[in-house]
């Protein structure tokens, strides 16, 4: 892109003051600004209508799950199915593993995370070899791919490769950074923080499939002939990936997609629940509940929305070809953004003053036709490190590690 088509763009959008330092910058620096301006997509809804971009909620009604009990019943069977599926590499792993470990006070990615107390114990590692279980009982290996973002993807590709992928094989590892988004003031202009830098933000968990598209990786998996990702969060220590039992009821239920869900422990607990919106598979976060849905309950007195969901879900391939190029909900978050003011000096506002958006992969949930809800037992499977202390901190999720055996 040359200054000059930049500038007819950035000025049919209203934003030609990106283009302001430009005469003051080096070539490379120019360059730089103007691949930036190239990827911008102002087309796009957020960039119009900031408010009508913002995602709309539908008719919400309970969805129930297969439950431990049935599960149990019938889990020799799944694994049977499960097991039989990843030894004919038709299963693939997916880590979203952008974030740092800000909230932890831990300025690194997260994934490397020291939750030992003895020992060294990764939250990576922690990970790697609950996957090896079942790479172990299958023999056969499954694709791992792990989404970076720009801020950490050097650093957790080095962490990994120094510590020889904790015994996973190096050739069945692949990485992608997830994509970005440009951030806004009050009045939809886009910020810059340097005079050549746009401010650019994670787009959320929702863009990790377009992100391995761009990255080449559906080329990977159409060579592979992967028909199932298993998409999980960093930030679970006991996350149980590809599990052979739940791959195996996904797949013989028929659903495109499957749910690892958890009964709530109280109706005020704040997790996302499994349920249907107009009649089709959806999540429901816990802030957009009202009264009646989170205290609703059954004959039996169980929760009607009981179901939380933990960032661990089963997508077929071929419905998730369908998801690309689709416009996905925007979460639009208020935040407080540095940025140049007016005078080129750098601003770090005290009060919010800006919006990040995101996608979220909860979001491509309802975009499949069926989605199976698969109960597991949250003190084996649920240990989320959201926290320093308290609720979902390092301290529960060590406790939950000793309980499941984990010598720390």
């Amino acid at each position: 892109m040359t200054y000059e088509e930049a500038l007819t763009y950035l000025t049919a959008h209203g934003q030609q003051h990106l283009l302001r330092y430009y005469p003051t910058l080096t070539p490379a620096q120019q360059e730089h600004l103007l691949e930036q301006i190239s990827n911008l997509h102002l087309e796009r809804p957020q960039f119009q209508n900031r408010e009508a971009a913002a995602q709309q909620r539908g008719h919400f009604a309970p969805l129930g799950a297969v439950t431990l009990e049935q599960i149990a019943e019938k889990a020799d069977e799944y694994r049977r199915i499960g097991l039989q599926a990843i030894r004919d590499a038709k299963v693939g792993a997916v880590l979203l593993a952008g974030g740092q470990g800000s909230r932890l006070g831990f300025d690194h990615p997260k994934g490397m995370y020291n939750m030992g107390k003895t020992r060294d114990l990764y939250i990576f590692e922690c990970l790697i070899h609950n996957l090896k279980k079942v790479t172990d009982e299958a023999e056969a290996y499954v694709p791992l791919m792990i989404m970076t973002s720009e801020q950490n993807d050097a650093e957790t590709r080095a962490f990994l490769k120094e510590h020889d992928y904790f015994g996973y094989s190096a050739d069945n590892v692949h990485f992608f950074k997830q994509e970005t988004e440009p951030a806004v003031d009050e009045n939809g202009k886009i910020f810059l923080n340097a005079p050549d830098q746009i401010v650019l933000s994670p787009n959320g968990n929702g863009g990790w499939f377009s992100s391995m598209q761009r990255a080449g990786l559906l080329q990977t998996i159409e060579e592979i002939g992967l028909e199932w990702l298993n998409v999980f969060a960093v930030d679970n220590v006991l996350q149980q990936i590809a599990d052979p039992v739940f791959i195996g009821a996904t797949i013989a239920s028929g659903c495109a997609s499957g749910g690892k869900v958890v009964s709530k422990a109280d109706p005020d607990e704040r997790v996302g629940v499994l349920c249907l919106e107009d009649n089709k598979p959806s999540i429901v976060e816990y802030y957009e509940m009202t009264e009646e849905m989170r205290t609703l309950r059954n004959e039996d007195g169980s929760l009607a929305y009981r179901f939380g969901v933990i960032l661990n879900y089963l997508f077929r391939v071929d419905a998730l070809m369908h998801t690309l190029g689709s416009d996905f909900p925007l979460h639009i978050a208020h935040k407080k953004i540095s940025h140049l003011n007016e005078a080129g000096k750098l601003v770090k506002p005290e009060e919010p003053n800006g919006y990040k958006f995101e996608t979220l992969v909860l979001d491509m949930v309802h975009m499949q036709d069926s989605c199976l809800a698969f109960e597991v037992d949250r003190s084996k499977e649920f240990a989320p490190v959201k926290n320093a202390v308290g609720v979902d901190s390092v301290e529960t999720a060590r406790a939950l590690l000793e309980q499941n055996g984990v010598v720390l």
